[in-house]
């Protein structure tokens, strides 16, 4: 049997090229932010994660330039050996005050902060619980931990107790669960789910990619439920808010200093260049400085929630600027990201088994800096696209 075989036999991405209907690795030209480029025609970006806008600000260019002016395009090495510089441990330091928390350490993607942390704290005789929405990101780190895993319905909380409670009084146990759920812009549902972690027992890590810049004052999910002091680990990224590339977990500092030593992703990968940690530095300045830009993206997403629901679109239970719009059907979903492209605006189609069947949806976030022009735009292209293809 030729292990190729596959790859010959995958036909469904080719047929959807084919078809004009595939979705996925569009090359831009440009990309200005609100708005983006693509073979000359001008899109209103609806699918970026840039929640504040900070990938064209004048400060976190210029700290880019100048980091490369100074240290060069690369680290060429881990953190582990020569790859730390004085500007990651100041970045760290800042967002570990930034979370309240004792300590952080810098990864070089998000992706490989969870695979790193949680295969690091989760051994052979350990149990990791999962709520069934996490990111794909959890589940691969709790795949590569040797221990057992457990999931419990997307913040169910009465499953969430019975799941515990089946659990090995004597195994150690880590709680991961998203803060903002990046497919349905929901909230895990701290207030109910952390008491009950600790009645049993169980560490508590929460992933706040994108709560990060947008709740809490800036300050992420466990902040906004004003939590701090309840949660063990705090896990974000910097390619969202922070405009950069990378990813950071922050808690006591003793296991930071343990995960500083086990994490395989962190000692076996380059650390993050100068240009991004600078990026990161000067995006964690401008949100001490413009707090307006978190209340402007906030108040954009109630804008956009309850216009989407008075155009009759479903919008789940959406709580945050990512709003999506659930359509329940592979082909009809892929058929309205089309016509919206066509009519110049660009969202992110999202269909199993990224979400579960039936619940195929479009989804959409927005940035501090998206003009009201812009949005009225959007929600007359979705009004009318929607009622053409019978969505609406």
């Amino acid at each position: 049997m030729d292990i190729f075989a596959k790859c010959f036999e995958f036909e469904t991405a080719k047929e959807a090229i084919k078809q004009g209907f595939y979705p996925y690795f569009i090359p831009l030209n440009e990309n200005e932010g609100t708005e983006v480029l693509y073979q000359g025609k001008r899109l209103i970006m609806c699918g970026s994660n840039n929640y504040l806008g900070l990938t064209t600000h004048p400060k976190v260019k210029e700290a880019a330039k100048a980091a490369v002016d100074r240290f060069g395009t690369s680290c060429t090495g881990s953190r582990f050996l020569n790859g730390t510089l004085a500007m990651h441990e100041q970045l760290e330091s800042e967002l570990a005050d930034w979370v309240g928390m004792d300590a952080a350490l810098i990864f070089s993607t998000g992706m490989q902060t969870n695979l790193g942390t949680i295969s690091a704290l989760v051994g052979r005789d350990d149990i990791v619980i999962l709520d069934k929405d996490d990111h794909a990101s959890i589940v691969d780190g709790a795949r590569l931990g040797y221990g057992k895993i457990e999931r419990y319905r997307h913040n169910d909380v009465e499953h969430f107790q019975r799941v515990l409670e089946s659990l090995p009084e004597q195994a150690g146990k880590l709680v991961v669960m998203d803060g903002l759920f990046s497919m349905e812009g929901d909230l895990a549902d701290l207030p109910h789910l952390v008491p009950i972690a600790r009645k049993y027992g169980a560490r508590i890590m929460v992933d706040d990619a994108h709560g990060m810049g947008v709740l809490g004052k800036g300050r992420g999910t466990v902040a906004h439920w004003g939590m701090t002091d309840q949660i063990d680990v705090v896990m974000s990224t910097f390619s969202k808010s922070f405009a950069s590339r990378g990813g950071f977990i922050a808690g006591q500092r003793d296991v930071v200093h343990y995960i500083k030593h086990h994490a395989r992703s962190l000692i076996f990968s380059a650390s993050i260049p100068a240009s991004n940690a600078a990026s990161a530095l000067a995006a964690l300045q401008v949100m001490r400085e413009e707090p307006e830009r978190i209340e402007r993206v906030n108040e954009i997403g109630r804008r956009m929630r309850a216009g989407y629901q008075s155009l009759g679109f479903d919008i789940g239970k959406s709580e945050t600027p990512v709003v999506p719009i659930i359509i329940g059907d592979d082909m009809k979903t892929f058929l309205f990201w089309k016509s919206l492209f066509e009519n110049g605006v660009f969202v992110n189609p999202v269909i199993s088994p990224a979400v579960a069947p039936g619940h195929q949806l479009i989804r959409t976030s927005y940035m501090a800096t998206h003009t009201d022009d812009q949005l009225d735009r959007v929600l007359e292209v979705f009004g009318r696209v929607g009622k053409e293809l019978g969505i609406i």
